[in-house]
This record gives C-alpha cells, structure tokens and sequence, in this order.
C-alpha cells in the first residue's frame, strides 16, 4: 500500500503530465488552424489541392471524435467538478458538435471555393470569419474542457512559475526541498527526513531519493558546503546502516562528546545539587553488582 507522501507525489506527477499532454494538445489544434488556413486560402485561387484538403480535414476530425472522451467516466468527471449531475448524453452530444464544428465549417467552405468559379468576395470572408472564430474561440478545446475539466492554472509572479510546495515539518527540510533539492541542485530529486540535533551546532539527518526504487544521486561535499557555508571537514555523507542506496545519511557539523563521569559531576550535578562536592573514585561493578562510588567533600 502506498504511503501518503508517496501518492501526493505520484498525484503530483499526473498532474504534470496531464498538463504537458493538454499543452501538447493546445500547439496540435494551433497547427490544424493554421493549416487549415492555408488550404482554404489556396482554394480561393486554385482547385488543385482542394481535394486532398477535404480528405485531410474529414479524416482529422472523424479521428479527433473518435478518441474524444464522451464516455461515462468522463460525464462523471464533469459533474464531479461542476458539483452536479449532467443530464444522460447531453453533455457528451454537446461536446461532440462542438469538436466538429471546425472540421464540417471547413469543409464547407472548401465546398463552395470549389463550386464558386473565380474569387469572390464572399469566399475571402468565409476564410477569414472561420480562421478568427477558430483560432480566437477553440470549438474543439472547449469540448474536450467540458467533458475533462483541466486542472487549474499555475501561478506565476513575473516570469517565475510557483508550484504549491508540500508542507514539511522542520525548517531544514523545507530549506533543503526549495535550495538543494531543485533541479541542478546540490541533491536533486531527494527529501531531508529524520532530522535530529546531535549537538549545539550539529545535525544529523537521512537524505531520501524521491523516485521509488532510484539510488539517491551522487551528492558533492564541496556543493553543499558552497550552499551551507560550511567548512567540508564538518560534513559527510555516507550510508544508512542497515539500509539500500534509496537513503543517505547527512552529517553536519560535530556532535558533542559524551561526558566522563566526573566532568559531568563537575560541570552538571555538583554546582546545583551538591556544590562544593567532588568525586574521587569510582567502583564498578558486574550487572548483578551495585555501582559504587566514593566522594570526599572539600571542607
């Protein structure tokens, strides 16, 4: 069973591509326009293609209706968006005279080139009112909208797309996914997890590759270094012991040594518990045995 994180980032990759297709979709209608242009302008003058032109443009509309999704799944969606329930095939037979609409308009306007002898003025309107209607208004891309709702705009400041970043629970995290986790970064396409303080200006934290079954790349020292503003003999980057390639282990800085015993008396217990007070030897026994320890007090 996926994770929770795992299937926000795979909802996060349909989206994306989702939203490439549409944008593939949107330049291949901007081409059928201006081809379509093309060919009812050149039947205003000659008739030599306009034969092939009508086959082409029968053919490209009986196959975009073909694969247009009028389907239950696809009312389904609609309704699901809109909040409503659409009634049976009304929606779906909307869609369809919409997505053809083009295509028949074309087709007739290349009919009459052909039986109108010479060029007439009214030819030269029928090619630019379908040309400007098409290309402004996008019949075809509205119908396919109405039975899929695409996904909402990205927003952008200036020339800077701004995606919705995850929410993330530590501030080292979020700070890793927006500087060393972005594309051309130090560590691209991994997350920061399991952060945890190992001393006053240390930390340790597990480096994951965000694409399941993928190693978490190669991460220079030196990069991160440049990044962090750190000295590289404070920062490692090695495996996560009992763990695959998918996980790093991040070290920064270094962790405060355990304290002896009688530094810690010293320094910790002694001033607030018995100040004044200092140990002078330590007995250790078996598990079995109680520890022992002798103290003598400064007079």
């Amino acid at each position: 069973m996926l994770s929770p994180e795992r299937l926000e980032r795979l909802r996060g990759q349909i989206d994306v591509g989702r939203r490439r297709l549409d944008t593939a979709r949107s330049r291949a209608g901007r081409i059928a326009t201006a081809a379509g242009t093309v060919a009812a302008t050149a039947g205003l003058f000659t008739p030599v293609a306009t034969g092939e032109s009508l086959l082409a443009t029968a053919l490209a509309t009986g196959a975009g209706l073909v694969f247009l999704p009028t389907g239950r799944a696809a009312r389904r969606a609609a309704a699901a968006a809109e909040g409503k329930v659409p009634e049976p095939h009304h929606q779906a037979k909307t869609a369809s005279v919409l997505y053809v609409a083009p295509g028949v308009c074309l087709i007739g306007v290349l009919i009459a080139e052909r039986i109108v002898p010479g060029v007439h003025w009214g030819e030269g309107l029928a090619v630019a009112v379908w040309s400007a209607g098409t290309f402004y208004l996008r019949p075809s891309r509205t119908a396919r909208h109405l039975l899929v709702p695409p996904l909402p705009p990205l927003q952008t400041t200036g020339d800077l797309v701004v995606q919705e970043q995850p929410a993330f629970d530590h501030p080292a995290a979020q700070w890793w996914a927006e500087r060393a986790a972005i594309e051309g970064g130090a560590a691209p396409g991994t997350a920061l997890e399991n952060i945890e303080r190992i001393g006053e200006t240390a930390m340790r934290a597990v480096i994951r590759s965000t694409v399941s079954g993928e190693p978490v790349p190669d991460i220079s020292v030196r990069r991160l270094s440049a990044l962090m503003d750190i000295p590289e003999d404070l920062i490692s980057v090695g495996p996560v012991p009992g763990r695959g390639a998918s996980v790093r282990q991040l070290s920064v800085g270094t962790a405060d040594q355990a304290l002896d015993a009688h530094t810690l008396w010293a320094t910790r217990i002694a001033p607030l518990a018995m100040p004044g007070a200092s140990i002078t030897g330590i007995a250790f026994g078996s598990m079995s045995v109680p520890v022992t320890m002798t103290k003598e007090i400064d007079a």
